[in-house]
Order: structure tokens, then C-alpha cells, then sequence
């Protein structure tokens, strides 16, 4: 049986966003994205528009926004960072942060502080990825006949072609590591 959703109020608005951001980061786009998701069950269910809500909806954010618990360019470091540790490269970075709803200026923002402290970041994301997965130089055996396979994982993986053949002909992983 179907939980019926709650009344939107502002309170409930406000303690969902709360309960929310307790147990993820969150970006202002994001946010308003799931509250949104709350307000047409809600509107689905109890009748109404949705247009009724969004703007309490805007009032929640702009009021935890101003509280700080709110802060798009600290979340969309701290996400690139993450996402650069786990292999993933600019591009990836650049789409998972639009789709979180961050706007375009503070994911530049974000890269450009990534590629102040990382030389390549494309590169070492890349190499981090073969590791991770045993691709090219960090393949035990058989390399040169999984070439071809291990350049299009990391194709797939949203790396251009120049890096991935840096990555996979590598000599070594020590060459690669300098």
C-alpha cells in the first residue's frame, strides 16, 4: 500500500530540506529538484498546482542558503575532488556537476582550483582509472592483445584519445607514476 505523501507547508518544506542535507551534500539545483519531487506527489495526491508551492519552495532554499548550509561552489569542490580520486575525468566532472544543478560558472570554478593543484588532472584521473581497473601498464598479462579493449574502456570512461594511448603504451606503471 502507497504511503500518502504529506501536506506541503513551509515547516514540512524546511524539515524535509533538513533531513535531506543531513545525509547528503547537496547543491541548490539539487535541492530544489527533490523538493519539487515531494510537492507533485504531494499536488498529485491533495490536488493543487505545483506552482502553488515553488515559491516556498525558492523560500526554503534562499533561508538555509543564508544560514550556510547551503554552498554551491564548496559542494562542487568537494564533488570534483571526489569524482577526480575516483578516476573520473574533466568531462565527466563537468556533466555529473550540471546534472547535480550547478551552474556552469562555479563547476569552472571548481576545475580550475582542481587543475591548480593537479598538473594533468585528465591524466593522473586516467591513470588512476587504469589502476583501479588493470588496464594497459597495470595489466598482469597478455597487454598487447587487450590493447584496443583497454583504450576503449577508457574512451568509454570519457578520456580523449591522446591520453588514453598515453595510459595504455606506457612502458611501465613507474613511467607512468613520474
Amino acid at each position: 500500500m502507497a504511503k500518502v505523501p504529506s501536506k506541503i507547508t513551509p515547516s514540512y518544506l524546511e524539515n524535509a530540506a533538513l533531513h535531506y542535507l543531513e545525509r547528503f551534500a547537496s547543491s541548490r539545483g539539487n535541492l530544489h529538484h527533490v523538493l519539487m519531487r515531494k510537492v507533485d506527489r504531494a499536488v498529485a495526491h491533495w490536488g493543487g498546482t505545483r506552482e502553488d508551492h515553488a515559491e516556498q519552495v525558492d523560500a526554503v532554499i534562499a533561508k538555509l542558503a543564508r544560514l550556510g548550509y547551503l554552498d554551491d561552489a564548496a559542494y562542487a569542490e568537494a564533488r570534483t575532488r571526489t569524482l577526480h580520486r575516483q578516476g573520473k575525468g574533466l568531462r565527466t566532472i563537468r556533466a555529473t556537476l550540471a546534472a547535480k544543478g550547478v551552474d556552469g560558472g562555479t563547476a569552472a570554478a571548481a576545475l580550475d582550483a582542481l587543475a591548480e593543484e593537479v598538473t594533468e588532472p585528465d591524466l593522473a584521473a586516467a591513470i588512476r582509472l587504469a589502476r583501479k581497473r588493470r588496464l594497459g601498464p597495470f595489466r598482469a598479462q597478455g597487454r598487447a592483445e587487450m590493447r584496443q579493449k583497454d583504450l576503449a574502456a577508457l574512451a568509454r570512461a570519457g578520456f580523449d584519445f591522446d591520453t588514453c594511448r598515453r595510459v595504455i603504451e606506457a612502458d611501465s606503471a613507474e613511467v607512468l607514476e613520474e
